[in-house]
């Protein structure tokens, strides 16, 4: 380890030979929150493996925009990769931008907006299926409709129904695994631990999945079809006239599955757990969900009308944002006053960035106001990524955004759902999850 490194103050809590892995798993979420305490650039040690986490807006701007080039995906996405191969959260820089170019058509606006019919027809009819009175399992409703929407929109016929389905089996294992999978030493990462298996056997059954379901839709020769699947098996490079292969095609579907679904379903769980908290909001939601949509499907056109609805989403991401996010220099970089050499694993909390007092006041209120144009006109650039930020921000915003805002909308409108005695506890995970959200249903 160099000087520069190590003058990087250490977090406290570290124990011989394993590092601060016992404070980071007894209490992942705190222990995130607390490394600002010790400096904006602060060493952690994982075994014998230093990761360095970056703890203010301006660094992680830095991290993500201004110098994001000197950065590849870290750690974290290694372990990822044996779901999504070189899909685009994982691939190097120039498979990166040859697949995002193949795949921006199919995030289009335009495209984006006739998936709202999809988005519509299946908030509808879970909002229908749910009977005043009875109780439901929101994370598990969440996950159901998250998971019949992909299919409606990245498999046009029957032939996905597999995929959705191991999505629904494995994605939980996959997301609940990840995050100890990243942060055990490295001498674990072969070592069959009861967790590494989980999250072998699930990826492998899911990936063989999705695996036929390419091989069928190639087979089928049917690439007309306004899906998402067929847009990747049909899409070609401009310059060079190339297509994907199917592994291609298969890592790609993974990715979108894996960033779509589980930080979506949780958002819409979280959501459902604060507004019936705060009767106030859900008041004010229903006024402009009445004025907004008046009961008729949520088109495109309205997503910029749902200013309250817009605020709420966002401070249900800010409070429960995705637990780790990491980087790895390819290149002698300087960051913090420290010059980094090549090699050196980054880390980063969007869940304790979003809850930094520095750039969030009383933090740990749920205020959608704070959103408001004079109230987030000053906060500096950096403190809120959601979707990440620079040439690697996710490419599947807006489609994300948009199922956020009409399910909600379209559930809201139907149906009211109250808290039941049990109160949500927050799961550290790759995107914290309550540990179940039960509810009761009642009409409208």
């Amino acid at each position: 380890m160099n000087a520069e490194l190590r003058s990087v103050p250490r977090a406290p809590g570290r124990l011989p030979l394993l590092g601060h892995v016992w404070p980071l798993a007894r209490d992942t979420l705190g222990f995130v929150k607390s490394l600002r305490d010790t400096g904006d650039l602060v060493r952690v040690d994982v075994g014998t493996m230093s990761v360095y986490f970056v703890n203010s807006p301006g660094l992680v701007n830095e991290l993500l925009v201004t110098k994001g080039r000197s950065f590849e995906k870290g750690r974290f996405f290694d372990r990822l990769k044996i779901l999504v191969g070189d899909g685009l959260v994982t691939a190097g820089s120039e498979t990166h931008r040859r697949h995002r170019k193949l795949m921006q058509p199919m995030f289009h606006r335009s495209r984006i907006a006739g998936y709202a019919e999809a988005m519509n027809a299946q908030a509808r009819a879970l909002a229908e299926s749910w009977r005043p009175g009875e109780t439901v399992a929101v994370e598990r409703e969440m996950a159901a409709l998250v998971a019949n929407t992909l299919a409606g929109t990245m498999f046009s016929t029957d032939i996905g129904k597999p995929a959705v389905d191991a999505i629904r089996q494995y994605l939980p294992v996959i997301v609940n695994t990840l995050l100890l999978r990243t942060a055990s030493p490295k001498f674990l990462d072969r070592v069959p631990i009861p967790a590494n298996r989980r999250f072998d056997a699930a990826a492998g059954e899911l990936l063989r999945v999705i695996d036929d379901v390419v091989a069928a839709a190639r087979t089928a020769d049917d690439t007309d079809r306004p899906d998402l699947l067929s847009t990747l098996l049909a899409a070609r490079d401009a310059d060079t006239g190339e297509s994907l292969t199917d592994v291609e095609v298969r890592d790609e579907l993974s990715t979108i599955l894996f960033a779509g679904a589980e930080n979506t379903a949780t958002t819409l769980t979280w959501a459902f757990h604060e507004i019936a908290h705060h009767p106030e909001v859900e008041e004010r939601l229903l006024e402009e969900i009445t004025r907004v949509s008046g009961g008729a499907p949520v088109t495109m056109d309205d997503i910029p009308k749902y200013e309250y609805l817009t605020r709420v989403i966002n401070e249900v991401v800010r409070l429960h944002g995705v637990t780790l996010l990491m980087r790895r220099s390819v290149e002698p970089v300087e960051l913090g006053g420290v010059m980094l050499p090549a090699g050196t694993e980054i880390a980063f909390s969007l869940y304790a960035l979003h809850r930094d007092p520095r750039s969030f006041p009383d933090p740990e209120r749920f205020d959608p106001d704070r959103w408001l144009p004079e109230r987030s006109a000053d906060r500096p650039r950096g403190a809120f990524v959601p979707f990440g930020s620079g040439t690697r921000k996710c490419i599947g915003d807006s489609f994300a955004w948009m199922q956020m805002v009409v399910s909600l909308a379209t559930l809201l409108s139907h149906r009211r759902l109250r808290p039941t005695a049990h109160f949500a506890r927050e799961v550290a995970a790759a995107v914290p999850h309550p540990d179940r959200l039960p509810m009761l249903v009642e009409a409208r």
